[in-house]
């Protein structure tokens, strides 16, 4: 069951690659001269699985979701998302575990379920990365803006794209995720220390930003619903499409299953870093922001606005109030490190992605070509290319349809959770088909 008409398919006992004994050429893998290497170690998939992908979703992202649904919608919509997010996860995990290919989630769709569903997973996943980068390079630029005007944000692009070496993406990201690992764990610490009244105004906040008029619900759209409770819905639906973009890279983990050492081992133990980076860094942040900002506040961020940078951030909002000088450009420095990370992430997994679908043959050959380091160069430049638009944000009347186009990155990211879990499901009743799952009992016990 799950494998086409005419095919076996076993599995090579170094890395779990699938081989075919049969036709079907899309279930080989290349040959290892022509074919990513395992170089991520466990330290570097470990700590990208904590800090890897987290952008300006949750730290400026979180101010819109905050006004929208006020503290308890936001907490509620970032915990829903990320409950889904991590189931998603485990399904990819055990995935990952039980055949650790080099072809992308698009590989699992084409091995478990069809190849149909492969190409239209694979290009879907594509699309919304070749959207999603340059929008986190126009995001460096917009945070820079913070400081100073005089900065043209095309300079960006041209910076971003020379620090975007693919050969050290596991040392840069292991870096970058530590430095925000430290400085989310900063920025909740600073949240709960104005909440107990360690300020300059010495003022003990507690739950009342909890209570009317600032919550515990938001009432979005009231004015056009003339109904308090649909409000409260609306608000806390809000929440859900904000959260839903800033869990966007966190299924990075395993589009670097083709490129880890030992994944077998190593792809549970980031799968569980995964669980703490929700719980404390998202559910933990946005519980911190509705405690220290009020969600009536003018300050907080809004589509409609043009703020900038830590501007737009809720915890610079929080220091504002409570009369905190200076932090507010650590703050900044802070994001611009994040935009960065996610951005280098972005392009990482965006031309990961094209590989998996040219070794497939879902897309031109071209595609497939590596270099002597293992690097899909010919992939890499296409998806830097796209890059290019970033230069759509120069006139006014082009940047509304790269709001449309940031917009349908939502879409895309749940229409790939959902063929990731239909995957999962075509993969688990394969293998009660075939008999004990004691590759899965593996994976299950190192949760």
């Amino acid at each position: 069951m799950g494998h086409p008409e005419g095919k076996e398919v076993v599995h090579d006992q170094s890395d779990g690659s699938a081989i075919s004994n049969g036709f079907d050429k899309a279930l080989l893998e290349p040959p290892i001269d022509d074919s990513l290497h395992r170089g991520l170690k466990a330290r570097q998939i470990s700590m990208i699985a904590l800090g890897g992908a987290v952008g300006t979703g949750l730290i400026i992202g979180s101010g819109t979701a905050l006004q929208r649904g006020g503290p308890l919608g936001l907490l509620l919509g970032y915990s829903f998302v990320g409950f889904v997010c991590y189931l998603v996860m485990i399904a990819l995990g055990e995935m990952s575990a039980f055949l650790p290919h080099k072809k992308g989630f698009s590989g699992y769709a084409t091995r478990f379920a069809d190849p149909a569903l492969g190409f239209a997973l694979g290009w879907n996943y594509l699309i919304k990365y070749l959207i999603v980068t340059p929008n986190n390079i126009n995001a460096a630029g917009v945070v820079v803006q913070y400081w100073t005007q005089k900065v043209h944000i095309a300079i960006w692009m041209v910076f971003t794209v020379n620090l975007l070496g693919v050969r050290v993406f596991g040392e840069l990201e292991f870096w970058f995720s530590s430095i925000k690992v430290i400085a989310l764990l900063g920025m909740l610490l600073m949240g709960i220390i104005i909440d107990l009244g360690g300020n300059p105004r010495h003022d003990r906040i507690g739950f009342r930003y909890w209570r009317a008029p600032n919550g515990p619900m938001g009432s979005y759209l009231k004015d056009q619903v003339h109904d308090g409770h649909l409000a409260i819905f609306f608000g806390f639906w809000a929440t859900l499409t904000n959260a839903l973009f800033a869990y966007i890279g966190t299924e990075l983990v395993g589009v670097t299953v083709g490129e880890a050492q030992n994944p077998r081992r190593n792809i549970p133990i980031a799968i569980r870093r995964t669980f703490f980076r929700i719980l404390v860094f998202y559910v933990g942040g946005v519980f911190v922001i509705g405690l220290i900002v009020p969600s009536t506040n003018n300050s907080l961020f809004l589509a409609t606005k043009s703020k900038t940078g830590a501007a737009a951030s809720p915890f610079v909002v929080a220091t504002t109030l409570v009369g905190i000088k200076v932090l507010n450009h650590i703050i900044n420095a802070a994001i611009l490190i994040f935009v960065m990370s996610a951005a280098n992430s972005d392009l990482y997994i965006g031309s990961r992605t094209l590989y998996g679908l040219a070794v497939e043959g879902k897309a031109p050959v071209i595609f497939k070509k590596v270099n002597r380091m293992g690097v899909p160069w010919p992939s890499l430049i296409m998806c830097t290319l796209f890059c290019g638009l970033v230069f759509l944000n120069v006139k006014s009347s082009s940047a509304k349809g790269r709001t449309k186009l940031i917009s349908s990155e939502d879409v895309d990211l749940v229409t790939g959770k959902q063929q990731i879990d239909e995957e999962e499901e075509k993969f688990i009743a394969e293998q009660e088909a075939l008999g004990p799952r004691s590759t899965l009992r593996k994976f299950w016990d190192s949760l």
